[in-house]
């Protein structure tokens, strides 16, 4: 073995004994001090709000942190300065950044039934930051690239160093169902110390697999690509797993005395929650995007996956070999927009030529590559909409025909589909015992996937019905 590698080894298994895991004493492999976990959690959240704004409801917000800091403040981290969000987002997600920064996606909050559930995946997210997984994750990746650079010196081998980072990429890709079994378990824990009912959190894996369950059949029915569910859920939290009842029957012990569901106030803070995508974003119905702010829309090929984000659109075609994107361009300056692509594309288009569509000026080409891309500009309102589409591998020609027709369906926003760029919000009824769920959605264009996602809302999935006076979750 080499002088390089020995020190290289040395010097990490010092590392490995610096750190002792607040939750279990023991120490940990890792190569960052708390002061830089805040820091990097700091300079992550930026980006974060830049990527995923914050959904503009104070009284919402102030709900959320409200019940996370109280779970919070019985975790093994209660010294940190905990900031809870919820995300302008229809995606089932929730995700905690290194030092206690934690977001849930408002299209998560939306399948939840009660301030317990909420209290159980604001703890579960604490559970991941109190155990520090993600230093310990991203620990472990930078000693194996640091590892792979020295075996490739070592050995003068570049794939040796190559095939050591895809064995450190395999090892930390996800938390793994380990940690996310743990962050149930503290989860859980938090839960009981801080007054809720513990079994909540069983009642959030089971509300969320069986969304996944549903999404991935309606997935399935359209020739799509399935979604991934929060925290690769199928993978990690099988709801009737006896390890996860293993981990969250200690912390029922914990629990005396009453313990706090709070159905009723969390459901009243839901009150006219989108539940799809926002007006600000721009909502995706079907295979076509409507903008009421932007004032466009366009349409997508037949089982494409559109994905929407807070400054851009992206559409993933059914093999996904193929992706487009649809983004705002920066200001003109009184370029034509054909002078405006080569200002930004450069001088190596081929094909370009420009066009009117709906009383719209634009341009489109190809840029040379391997493999090339299809690439268009559209003005409106004085704004260029940029269009770039690309694929993984072989050849343009295979899907650019699609691409041509996303850019040329592109155009304003009519009167009559303003209407279709709002968003449908939750409201809330009491359930009379006699409806049921089937007569409240009798006339929908879908009436059996409407009821399929009504009873998703209302955790009565897969047939389930609401027993009389309860508060109900309808669509409108």
């Amino acid at each position: 073995m080499s002088g390089r590698l020995l020190l290289l080894f040395s010097w990490l298994a010092v590392l490995a004994g610096c750190a002792v895991n607040p939750v279990t004493g023991r120490s940990d492999f890792v190569m960052m001090s708390e002061q830089q976990e805040l820091e990097l959690g700091r300079r992550y959240s930026q980006e974060v709000v830049k990527q995923s704004p914050p959904y503009a409801d104070e009284a919402l917000q102030a709900y959320v942190q409200q019940v996370g800091e109280r779970v919070a403040r019985y975790g093994h981290r209660s010294n940190l300065a905990y900031h809870f969000s919820v995300v302008d987002s229809a995606e089932i997600n929730a995700f905690a950044l290194p030092g206690g920064y934690i977001y849930i996606n408002r299209g998560l909050l939306a399948y939840l039934n009660s301030e317990a559930e909420l209290a159980a995946v604001l703890g579960h997210e604490v559970g991941h930051v109190t155990a520090r997984h993600s230093v310990r994750q991203q620990s472990q990746s930078m000693a194996w690239g640091i590892l792979g650079q020295a075996v490739a010196i070592g050995s003068g081998v570049r794939l040796a160093g190559d095939l050591t980072n895809a064995l450190g990429n395999a090892v930390v890709r996800g938390y793994g169902r380990d940690m996310e079994l743990e962050a149930d378990g503290l989860g859980a824990q938090y839960l009981a110390r801080s007054g809720y009912d513990p079994r909540a959190m069983i009642e959030v894996v089971k509300i969320l697999k069986n969304q996944e369950i549903f999404a991935r059949d309606q997935a399935s029915r359209q020739g799509k690509v399935a979604p991934v569910g929060y925290h690769g859920l199928f993978d990690t939290h099988p709801d009737n797993d006896t390890r996860l009842h293993q981990v969250i029957g200690p912390a029922q012990a914990l629990a005396g005395g009453q313990q706090e569901i709070n159905r009723d106030v969390f459901l009243q803070h839901l009150e006219g929650l989108p539940l799809t995508d926002s007006a600000a974003t721009g909502v995706r119905r079907g295979q076509r995007f409507f903008h009421a702010e932007l004032g466009f829309t366009l349409a997508f090929p037949p089982r494409w996956t559109l994905e929407n984000q807070a400054s851009r659109l992206f559409g993933l075609s059914a093999d996904e070999q193929a992706v487009m994107l649809v983004k705002l361009g920066e200001d003109p300056g009184g370029l034509e927009p054909l002078e405006y692509m080569y200002k930004y594309l450069g001088r190596r288009l081929l094909a370009a030529e420009g066009f009117e569509q709906n009383g719209l000026r634009g341009a489109m080409a190809i840029l040379p590559g391997t493999p090339a891309k299809r690439v268009a500009v559209i003005y409106k309102d004085g704004r260029p909409f940029f269009f770039g589409g690309g694929v993984r591998s072989g050849s343009l020609e295979g899907h650019d025909q699609e691409f041509v027709s996303v850019i040329r369906s592109f155009r304003p926003l009519e009167e009559q589909e303003k209407a279709l760029a709002q968003p449908l919000r939750l409201h809330l009824i009491r359930a009379t015992g006699v409806q049921r769920m089937a007569d409240l959605v009798k006339d929908d264009p879908q009436p059996d996937e409407a009821e399929a996602r009504l009873r998703l809302l209302n955790n009565l999935y897969p047939s389930g019905e609401a027993s009389p006076g309860e508060w109900l979750k309808i669509l409108r």
